[in-house]
């Protein structure tokens, strides 16, 4: 892909945003673009996680009426600010912007859009829960390449291509389906070299289709007496290798997040216009980048005065995998033998607790002692929703975070609570989603049985992949 011709303008003297390692606090300089922590292999125990971070006070909310996210939210991009900082112009990032998204649709057939986020009364009805409160549901099934993957990666290469990363260098992802798919729509319109790390059981669809995009696919079996997912453990060799991590997985790209921030920054613009209140949001989990994206995009719209207060985040994974559940778990036990006070309501006393601040020393040592929160998990994972079956959830702690800080927490479902919200999930909405994809309906579903969402809150899922091929669930 051809860039824009750089027209230099004022340079500013300092950007709004920064990259800053949520872990050990590294913090980039302005001039570099690490897509990990350089202090990360180091041998320690810290959760290295490069993260975006800006400065409320110097930036406003974006009220621009454009379709394009990556065009309407720019000025809270780090690549929009890095390049003003640089003596380019607010015109040659959205040029630069607009081409790559047109040569997206050139391979996809469609670029990027703001996606639906509406309430579904016929959806709420099935729950029981009935006006005034909702149901929303945000519907990413008709995105480019059609999940949510692809607005990870395009913020990702919009970086890369602001910082001139070398072209010659090639890109490499591990991914089980959607993010794959993502990321060889992405880098085809882009043109570059993409490898990509799949299990053993990956669909035979998705494989012809990654073929088709030029991508270059490597099948890794899990080796005896190998912890953790193989598909990461052979990315992490090509990346050593000279390869560029191309991947949702926070810890090996920490600029993921920054794409998926725009899914949250939608939500909130939708809330803001309509004058509506959420009470929860119910995300699924793999990997962790999109409850990460949803939590930071919401967290930085309220700072910014988009929105007045946070839903409470919940976050879903299956009976099956899941790490973060047991993390989570982990986290409060050691917060309540630290603090001290009753069981009754630690729930909430912490959440007001991470929300003040007030907590921050005891996360942060949480934070330098992974390895006794989030391990890989000891089997090999099955489901129905195969794409949160990550064995590690690797941005843990920024989800853990946003949950206390919002008086949220985690959600383990069954099978056949995935199979039965998914059927759910099509009938009332006619969106075809795919298990995976409607898996934060089943959290949903068991927190309203549950007592935990009332019939008078409103809430909201995200329904995140479309299912290929015609299959069932």
């Amino acid at each position: 892909m051809s860039l824009p011709v750089a027209v230099p303008a004022r340079p500013t003297l300092r950007p709004p945003t920064a990259l800053v390692c949520a872990g050990c606090g590294y913090r980039s300089p302005r001039e570099a673009l690490p897509l990990s922590c350089p202090r990360a292999g180091l041998g320690d125990d810290v959760d290295h996680v490069m993260r975006r971070t800006l400065e409320a006070r110097r930036l406003e909310w974006p009220c621009e009426d454009e379709a394009n996210p990556f065009v309407r939210y720019r000025t809270l991009l780090h690549g929009y600010q890095r390049a003003l900082t640089a003596g380019l112009s607010d015109d040659y990032v959205v040029d630069l912007i607009r081409r790559l998204d047109a040569a997206i649709a050139q391979v996809d057939g469609r670029g990027f859009t703001v996606t639906p986020f509406a309430p579904s009364d016929a959806l709420a009805g099935s729950i029981g829960i009935y006006p005034p409160a909702s149901v929303w549901v945000k519907d990413e099934t008709a995105n480019v390449s059609g999940s949510h993957k692809a607005r990870h990666l395009f913020g990702v290469m919009i970086e890369l291509l602001l910082a001139d990363v070398e072209a010659t260098r090639p890109m490499a992802i591990a991914s089980c389906g959607n993010a794959a798919l993502a990321a060889a729509v992405v880098a085809r319109a882009a043109e570059r070299e993409l490898h990509v790390f799949v299990p053993t059981d990956a669909d035979a669809g998705v494989l012809a289709r990654l073929s088709e995009l030029g991508a270059q696919v490597a099948v890794c079996p899990r080796r005896a007496g190998q912890s953790g997912d193989p598909t990461v453990i052979r990315l992490r060799e090509a990346v050593a290798n000279g390869a560029v991590p191309f991947t949702c997985q926070g810890n090996e790209n920490g600029l993921a997040i920054e794409g998926g921030l725009t899914l949250g920054y939608e939500i909130a613009d939708a809330l803001r216009l309509s004058g509506t209140r959420l009470d929860h949001v119910v995300v699924q989990v793999g990997g962790g980048a999109l409850a990460s994206s949803v939590i930071q995009g919401l967290q930085e719209a309220n700072a910014l005065g988009a929105i007045d207060s946070l839903p409470r985040i919940h976050t879903v994974q299956t009976r099956n995998v899941h790490p973060l559940a047991r993390a989570y778990e982990r986290v409060m036990v050691r917060l309540h033998e630290r603090l001290g006070g009753p069981l009754e309501g630690a729930v909430e006393r912490l959440s007001h607790a991470a929300s003040s601040g007030s907590i921050d020393g005891e996360l942060e040592w949480i934070g330098n002692h992974r390895a006794q929160f989030m391990w890989p998990w000891e089997s090999a994972p099955g489901s129905v929703a195969t794409g949160i079956l990550d064995d590690e959830t690797y941005d843990w702690l920024a989800v853990v975070r946003g949950m206390l800080a919002t008086g949220g927490g985690p959600v383990v479902v069954d099978e056949h609570e995935l199979v039965e919200a998914n059927a759910l999930a099509r009938a009332a909405t006619g969106i075809d989603v795919d298990p995976t994809g409607s898996a934060g309906l089943a959290g949903l579903i068991r927190l309203y049985r549950s007592g935990a969402v009332q019939p008078r809150e409103t809430c909201a899922v995200l329904f995140t992949g479309v299912r290929r091929n015609g299959g069932t669930p």
